[in-house]
């Protein structure tokens, strides 16, 4: 279940309670299929109902407040349920059990190229995806000019977009995801873009968005960028919550963790 309200200050702005998430695995009920699964290892734990159908518990009982000014990074081994905690977060995933509570837009950054249409023209790709990032018309009216100075890209922008290098999709893509302030931010890695030549302006860029953001939850391998952008961690194992606390306390934990497994 999910349950919008309005910002307020001072307040919880994303709040799970006794959230789980499984992923049934259909015309999966024999054992061999079940033995192949255990043997490869799953990041959720493996269950089966009476009818012997097994699923992925992906999430169980995931219980967190994160509140205005918060800086999160998750962090856990690869399947630990890091990506599907930010998407249970982002409303793509929705939960078999417990309670989401969120006050503020949320501004998922997991695909910046979601929405590009390959055969219209860069400006009308940049309104198509500034309402896929819930903007509104007048607001991507407002911001069109800032994006083409940034792309760079003058008269491409007038021709459809499957003519464009990757280099000049990503000017384009990253432009549109980057022209806002986001209130609750989610981020799958962080967010690399472009050239040598584009990659220090994008840098800054990113940088200033992720600033302007009232929280951010990032999911990152980078000990370093969870250290520079977070101040607190959530350590997931398994599809559960190990641990949260301070983020140099958590990363040293689970660095530890993996030295002795």
């Amino acid at each position: 279940m999910r349950i919008a309200g309005s910002t307020s200050a001072n307040e919880t702005l994303l709040a799970l309670d006794n959230v789980s998430v499984s992923f049934p695995i259909y015309h999966g009920g024999s054992r061999s299929l079940k033995k192949s699964l255990l043997f490869r290892g799953s990041g959720g734990q493996l269950a089966s109902d009476a009818n012997q159908r097994i699923s992925v518990e992906a999430l169980r009982n995931v219980t967190l407040n994160i509140e205005a000014g918060d800086r999160v990074a998750l962090i856990g081994s690869n399947g630990a349920g890091k990506t599907t905690l930010l998407r249970v977060m982002a409303g793509i995933y929705e939960p078999v059990a417990g309670v989401i509570r969120t006050q503020g837009r949320i501004s998922p950054m997991f695909d910046i190229s979601l929405g590009i249409d390959g055969e219209v023209s860069g400006y009308d790709n940049i309104r198509l995806r500034g309402l896929i990032l819930g903007l509104t018309a007048q607001q991507v009216e407002e911001r069109i000019a800032d994006i083409v100075e940034f792309t760079e890209l003058g008269d491409y922008l007038d021709i459809p977009v499957r003519t464009y290098s990757s280099g000049m999709m990503t000017r384009l893509t990253f432009a549109v995801a980057t022209c806002f302030a986001p209130e609750i931010l989610l981020m799958d890695e962080w967010i690399v873009a472009g050239d040598a030549g584009f990659l220090a302006k994008a840098q800054h860029r990113i940088e200033s968005f992720v600033e302007s953001a009232n929280v951010l939850v990032l999911a990152s391998h980078s000990p370093e960028i969870c250290k520079r952008w977070c101040n607190k961690a959530i350590w997931m194992d398994k599809g559960q919550v190990r641990a949260i606390g301070p983020v140099d306390d958590m990363i040293e934990a689970y660095t530890f963790d993996k030295e002795i497994v």
